[in-house]
């Protein structure tokens, strides 16, 4: 495959973020490199701007590139009067805010459109524009090494489509939403992208490890130290987190507390040459775990089950799936199994609201409020004769 340069702008950021002004909005997208690091490596950024009067300017950009001035697209990335066009933006999100130093205030996001507009609200960018538009996408290049230069021919082309057509979805989609009612909704959803980081705190990163829950409170404070140890060190030498020592291994020296490299090395899942060039490392982490005061239990939300949730998480799934059947929404936008399994294990303890998406804003008023009141006895679920469930009481 034959390679290209990407030195040569036919368009400056500056000139981008001076027609994206203009027309309060703009399409990005990112394409970068994750495996082997700590963090994700930017590698292309792809701008479309639409031009005065009709017609749109492409440009692909390179952050690995001398000179490469970020600022003038980083200030309209920032500025709420100027619409961000992403399609499962997340990622893009994240490592634009950490690079850029600038968080996105403006965000739509073309995905999570699609979930309030009758489409998957997991759908792919081909199949969304297949759908929507009547677009087919033939990529090929999305897994390649973007870090090594120059790029070819077939990466670059695969780089363009990803925003030739973004703007003209995300037209399609808001005229749709503005048909149902559902506009305001997909753009709130959207408003959480806003927050996104892929920055991380060593001192809470213990609690996304497996099973933290289940420790005792010493060992909760093993574990914290571990995890802590561990992204910094991941940190400093930009590589996984897994790669310098494993989840299953790290609770499970939080668990025996091993003083000794022999003993440490009796854990399971602890590569030998973790053991042999970090060991005594480890052991004087573990040491310094075991002198700390445990974390609060409360630090870790946890909902045991039950053996009778399974039915009643059931139930009201149904009612959750009839309300978003109805609105013409994706189901999984208004709930997960692990929100209604919170949900219904504090109904059933007595506690109070777990604060879980399906209880705020418009979920709340859609579904999440009624789940409420299917659990305290006030609504009642029925199925009709080709109509499917029906939901009676209050």
């Amino acid at each position: 495959m034959e390679s290209a340069d990407l030195t040569t702008e036919t368009m400056s950021p500056a000139a981008l973020a001076e027609h994206a002004r203009a027309a309060g909005r703009f399409g990005i997208d990112t394409e970068f490199v994750s495996e082997s690091r700590y963090r994700a490596l930017l590698c292309l950024v792809q701008v479309v701007v639409p031009l005065d009067g009709d017609g749109q300017h492409i440009e692909l950009l390179d952050p690995l590139g001398e000179g490469f001035d970020h600022e003038p697209l980083a200030e309209v990335w920032a500025d709420p009067d100027v619409e961000v066009v992403l399609h499962a933006g997340s990622q893009d999100a994240a490592i634009l805010r950490r690079v850029w130093g600038a968080a996105p205030t403006n965000i739509f996001d073309t995905q999570v459109a699609a979930g309030f507009a009758g489409f998957s609200a997991q759908a792919g960018y081909g199949n969304l524009l297949q759908g929507a538009l009547g677009v087919r996408l033939a990529k090929s290049a999305g897994f390649t090494r973007w870090d090594r230069r120059p790029l070819t021919d077939e990466q670059l082309d695969y780089a363009r489509q990803d925003v030739e057509d973004v703007l003209a979805l995300a037209d399609e989609l808001q005229r749709r939403l503005s048909e149902s009612g559902r506009l305001e909704w997909a753009r709130e959803e959207a408003r959480r992208l806003e927050d996104v980081t892929d920055e991380r705190d060593p001192a809470s990163a213990y609690r996304r490890l497996p099973r933290v829950n289940q420790l005792k409170p010493r060992q909760r404070a093993v574990a914290r130290e571990l995890a802590a140890w561990r992204e910094r060190t991941a940190q400093r030498e930009d590589r996984p987190v897994n790669a310098v020592l494993p989840d299953v291994a790290l609770v499970e020296i939080a668990r025996r507390q091993p003083q000794s490299l022999k003993e440490l090395e009796r854990i399971r899942g602890l590569r030998p040459d973790t053991g042999r060039r970090r060991g005594n490392q480890i052991i004087e982490v573990v040491e310094r775990g075991r002198e700390a005061e445990p974390p609060p239990a409360e630090d870790i939300q946890r909902f045991e089950t039950d053996p009778t949730d399974g039915p009643v998480i059931a139930l009201c799934e149904s009612l959750v799936r009839t309300r978003a059947l109805e609105a013409g929404l994706a189901y999984e936008l208004v709930a997960a199994r692990a929100d209604l399994q919170a949900i219904v294990s504090s109904a059933r303890d007595g506690r109070p609201e777990p604060d879980v998406r399906t209880l705020r804003g418009w979920r709340r008023d859609l579904a999440g409020g009624e789940l409420l009141e299917l659990l305290a006895g006030n609504r009642s679920l029925s199925v009709a004769p080709r109509r499917g469930v029906q939901v009676s009481g209050g």
